[in-house]
């Protein structure tokens, strides 16, 4: 058996288990886990915007980002067990991704190098939340705040040579990702990723009016923090930057007021639940 022989039947083998049942429940578990924390994200930010009657971007005691709705389940009877679950559920997300980077995703262009570059992109990203969530489980509340999160990792790009260009950078970056998850939710590009032959009329409409209005919502955020990372680069101001939660109490301040901030908030609601729908009707 020569070396390509032996490479090839390594990279079926991978495959196979990429594809396992195991895989598949992994990424519908974190499915479920990124739903639960986007609704109640969504709720809290509800909650803010008919708290701060007055506008002007305060009100609301809790935090709308992701700290916020870990500390809001883990007062919830067996709480600690669900923070747990919610952790373990982010790890096979992430690995869920890791394996489409190494072996391709479902599809054909999955094995495109473009999609394999974003699926390692997205383990990055889920690891990390996973990391988060389980470290918050475990007690360590230190690092629960998503708006001093973004003020740290700014100001220690900062210190680095260039890194107000790095800064910079990455807040165009993230502006530029906003537009993508808007644009992609408007054109609902999902579709090619779900079961659409397994569901009724009826539930591909519902799937739509929570994968548009989620996207969409989810898109505006992303790009208001985008927007708060360049404004801390121009003004070499590493507080400028904002998380989830600052973000979203800023538009508050929007001649829309409150109500944008509600209308965004209900967004991030729908997306959680078009995330329960995913680790239903997703092809994985």
């Amino acid at each position: 058996m020569n070396a390509r022989t032996m490479s090839l039947r390594g990279r079926s083998k991978g495959r196979q288990a990429a594809n396992s049942s195991a895989m598949d429940a992994a990424a519908r578990w974190g499915f479920m886990a990124r739903g639960t924390i986007y609704l109640l994200i969504g709720l809290l930010a509800l909650q803010i915007a008919f708290a701060d009657v007055g506008g002007g971007g305060g009100g609301g005691g809790e935090q709308a980002d992701r700290g916020g709705a870990l500390a809001e389940i883990g007062e919830q009877p067996m709480g600690s067990v669900l923070l747990w679950a919610l952790g373990v559920g982010l790890v096979g997300m992430s690995l869920w991704r890791l394996s489409e980077a190494l072996f391709g995703a479902s599809g054909p262009d999955g094995r495109k190098a473009s999609k394999r570059l974003l699926s390692a992109g997205r383990f990055v990203f889920y690891g990390f939340v996973a990391y988060s969530v389980l470290t918050f489980a475990a007690g360590d509340k230190s690092g629960s705040s998503g708006d001093q999160q973004s003020q740290d990792i700014t100001a220690t790009a900062m210190e680095q040579p260039g890194g107000r260009w790095i800064v910079g950078i990455a807040g165009a970056a993230i502006i530029g990702a906003g537009l993508w998850i808007a644009v992609r939710a408007l054109r609902r590009d999902y579709h090619k990723h779900l079961k659409l032959s397994q569901m009724s009329r009826r539930v591909r409409q519902f799937v739509d009016v929570t994968g548009v209005g989620g996207g969409v919502a989810r898109g505006v955020l992303f790009g208001g923090i985008g927007v708060f990372v360049l404004q801390a680069a121009i003004e070499y101001e590493p507080d400028k930057a904002k998380g989830f939660d600052a973000t979203l109490r800023s538009f508050a301040d929007a001649p829309a007021g409150r109500w944008l901030l509600a209308l965004v908030a209900l967004g991030l609601v729908l997306f959680g639940v078009f995330s329960f729908a995913m680790a239903r009707w997703r092809k994985v």
